[in-house]
């Protein structure tokens, strides 16, 4: 509620009333939408979910076969491939959205399977991080395999158009 009153042309008065302290916005509410099956639909399949997880375990038990220094090697060169990967949706290349999920999910089992060996020998969490600081600042920047077999792709056609 705002009021004007103008006592004499010299002097004029403005006076506002307006409560912003209340508000009578109490938010949204959603409706719960629930997805109804037909009635004849057949349940979800769960075979795809068995495959997956054997997939993960056949995968797990191939990387805890690996040395820490092979794991380190390989998360190195995962990283490398991940870092050309943005490089390639950067530049608005073609490729597979799916590699991103891939490469970040076996990267982290790598580490977890290297943090449950630094758990074993007694190394505590701290220490674990002062260990990563120390290992990343040893890594020698290098191409990731994807960069070099590209490079060798090239350089053996280069090699065919020179020979002919």
């Amino acid at each position: 509620m705002m009021s004007l009153s103008i006592a004499s042309p010299s002097s004029v008065t403005f006076t506002s009333k307006i409560n912003l302290s209340k508000s009578s916005f109490h938010g949204i509410q959603i409706p719960k939408i629930i997805q109804a099956r037909a009635v004849n639909a057949p349940p979800p399949s769960y075979s795809s979910l068995v495959v997956k997880m054997a997939k993960r375990e056949e995968e797990l038990k191939e990387i805890r076969t690996k040395t820490t220094v092979e794991l380190q090697e390989e998360i190195v060169d995962l990283k490398g491939e991940l870092f050309m990967l943005r490089l390639q949706r950067s530049a608005r290349n073609e490729f597979k959205s799916s590699e991103f999920l891939r490469m970040r999910k076996r990267i982290a089992r790598m580490l977890t399977v290297k943090r449950e060996r630094e758990v074993e020998e007694g190394i505590n969490k701290r220490i674990s991080r002062k260990l990563d600081r120390k290992w990343k600042k040893s890594i020698v920047p290098r191409p990731p395999p994807s960069l070099k077999k590209l490079r060798e792709e090239e350089a053996a056609e280069e090699a065919k158009e020179s020979a002919s």
